[in-house]
């Protein structure tokens, strides 16, 4: 009796119900084999080796983050694979992060009081990966792109058709505390003016002066619906926690309304912001 040497009696068996990622494995393999290419076939046409995508296929190995438009362009497959994709990506985060995001792509308006870090729909590349550097201090520089990578997928929510309004207090911490270098700062602070330049976002600067107040202890957000109840979001250090309560959102609006009277005009806010930007 032979010996078979076919490719498919060495593969490994998938098992795409086990997560979103391998799922993306498998898909990749059946889509692969649907056209007629081997491992090395394809990664000749997408430069990856044929050791790399078989641990894709395995999902032994981080999807790196130009692969599923290539694989999309190469296989012609309308952006399946970039779906699947940030879903691999958002299933790294918590199930209370990941309705938090559900619903802040349903959102009509978003109501923010940032204490910490600007927020992260309006992060520039070079200071929202740094922070990620510091929060996940033994994170791969593979793993940092990967967060980073939802991150910037969600910002795809603020340059659409019909953005949500957004409107944020910043407490003047997140602009003093200088987070990876003058050059990068300069370019959040332009980002933030360039945002708020027109009529979609807000931006108000809550001074040291103002005193304490009632989050000092994490940030807020607020999320508005055409056709459901407000909900709120409140994050700490580590944690987050979604507020869906009716009678909690409320006193977590209330807290936010004082944070929004005690913090400068917007006109006054820009201007400071500018000066800001040209100390650093």
């Amino acid at each position: 009796m032979g010996v078979r040497t076919d490719v498919a009696a060495h593969e490994r068996e998938l098992q795409p119900e086990r997560s979103v990622r391998d799922l993306f494995g498998f898909q990749l393999r059946v889509t692969r084999k649907r056209q007629g290419l081997s491992l090395d076939g394809l990664g000749s046409q997408i430069s990856y080796s044929k050791t790399h995508l078989s641990n894709v296929e395995t999902a032994d190995r981080a999807i790196p983050p130009d692969l599923p438009a290539k694989l999309d362009a190469t296989f012609g497959t309308d952006g399946i694979f970039g779906h699947l994709h940030r879903l691999v990506l958002r299933e790294s985060f918590p199930d209370w992060s990941r309705r938090f995001m559900e619903l802040e792509a349903l959102a009509s308006a978003q109501r923010k009081f940032a204490n910490g870090a600007f927020p992260g729909l309006w992060q520039t590349g070079g200071y929202g990966k740094r922070l990620l550097e510091l929060g996940l201090p033994r994170a791969t520089p593979g793993e940092i792109e990967e967060r980073w990578a939802v991150r910037e997928s969600r910002q795809a929510l603020i340059s659409g058709d019909e953005p949500p309004h957004i409107w944020v207090v910043l407490d003047e911490v997140v602009v003093r505390r200088p987070v990876g270098g003058p050059r990068t700062m300069r370019d959040q602070i332009d980002h933030v003016l360039e945002l708020t330049a027109g009529p979609d976002a807000v931006v108000q600067v809550l001074p040291f002066a103002a005193g304490g107040h009632g989050s000092m202890a994490g940030s807020i957000t607020l999320l508005d619906f055409v056709d459901a109840p407000r909900a709120a979001y409140v994050e700490g250090y580590v944690v987050g926690q979604l507020v869906e309560s009716p009678r909690e959102v409320a006193e977590i609006a209330l807290t936010y309304d004082f944070l929004q009277a005690a913090a400068m005009s917007p006109q006054e806010s820009r201007a400071w912001l500018r000066r800001a930007m040209e100390e650093f």
